[in-house]
């Protein structure tokens, strides 16, 4: 299954370990120094981190999680945390590759941050003896499902900072991933001054292209099953809206609980829109551009829509991760304003 696909995740839910096997694998594990709070009161997650560096409190869906002391081994899970991790000054020692980009597991933008390779790990089903064999003292899984039993065989390994709440399939913002992961490795103040640079980066791509302010704009893509739209509430959505553009409200009102929907041969007008931005998902962006049914959707016809057939641009759009969005701001949008001045 191609982690990126456009349509909603229904990730099968992860095996949990045999009682035994799990209990070999943690022996000599639970001296972590640190303690994981499932049950406390959903008030008490607060989608965030508490001030100063040990112990760290970090909110999240399953409960607040508590870090007591510096994590020395990480192992980062979910979609971008390990590039979050690297551009905190951390070096995860266990990773998942989700788009995939191969070698260490990261894009070009955060190419030779690692001093060395960490082990590679599954996406939708991670190896929990893998894991355990690496001994992290730190799990993070903030960008995933949201599976429980996911998370519960996770937390039997090493302490685990799961999604935030409302977080589930991957809803969660660059911002709300840095600042949980910034809290549990101890220092919020750089999570909070990068993405406070980040956020200038945005703003001065907007001030400097006023004509994309209220301007309706399409994102999808396309694999070998067919079309698809991103939905409010991700990243890619996130990244546009930004800038002053505003989701096509026809995808919008179809939005259902995944990151997409799928579109029709039969209705590809839904994807018509001021600007229309495409990615193909293991397909040729041929396949996007050479389809007569697309090249009839009217902003495609005008002339406004860009299919993206460099696969740094479109996996740097995906990533949605501290480092990628900025990568991203200064590929994209210069082919955004080329198209929306036609």
């Amino acid at each position: 299954m191609n982690a990126s696909a456009p349509r909603s995740r229904r990730p099968r839910r992860t095996p949990v370990l045999a009682a035994g096997a799990v209990a070999a694998l943690l022996l000599g594990l639970s001296a972590c120094g640190s303690s994981d709070d499932s049950d406390s009161p959903a008030s008490a997650a607060s989608d965030g981190a508490s001030a100063g560096a040990f112990p760290a409190k970090v909110g999240t869906k399953f409960g607040e999680v508590t870090v007591d002391k510096q994590p020395k081994r990480i192992v980062a899970l979910g979609w971008g945390d390990a590039e979050t991790v690297l551009a905190l000054g951390g070096q995860p020692v266990g990773a998942s590759d989700w788009l995939p980009f191969g070698g260490e597991g990261v894009g070009p933008w955060a190419k030779g941050m690692y001093d060395k390779k960490p082990e590679l790990i599954g996406t939708m089903e991670p190896e929990f003896e893998k894991i355990a064999s690496l001994q992290p003292d730190l799990i993070l899984d903030t960008k995933s499902s949201g599976d429980q039993t996911r998370y519960d065989t996770l937390k039997k390994i090493a302490p685990t900072v799961g999604v935030p709440k409302g977080g589930d399939q991957y809803k969660i913002s660059w911002e709300q991933q840095t600042t949980m992961i910034a809290a549990a490795m101890g220092v919020p103040e750089k999570g909070e001054k990068l993405i406070a640079e980040t956020e200038k980066k945005f703003e001065a791509a907007a001030k400097a292209h006023p004509e994309f302010k209220g301007k309706t704009i399409t994102i999808g893509s396309r694999t070998s099953e067919g079309f698809g739209v991103y939905v409010g509430g991700t990243g890619r959505i996130d990244f546009v809206e930004r800038l002053g553009f505003k989701n096509n409200p026809k995808a919008e009102a179809q939005a259902g609980e995944g990151f997409s929907v799928s579109v029709s041969k039969e209705n590809l007008d839904l994807l018509d829109a001021d600007l229309t931005v495409m990615t193909p998902i293991g397909i040729p962006a041929t396949d996007i551009s050479g389809d007569a049914l697309y090249k009839a959707v009217p902003s495609v016809k005008a002339g406004h829509s860009i299919v993206f057939d460099d696969k740094d641009i479109s996996q740097a759009f995906a990533t949605d991760s501290i480092l990628s969005v900025s990568y991203a701001l200064e590929k994209v949008v210069p082919l955004f304003a080329e198209k929306v001045a036609k």
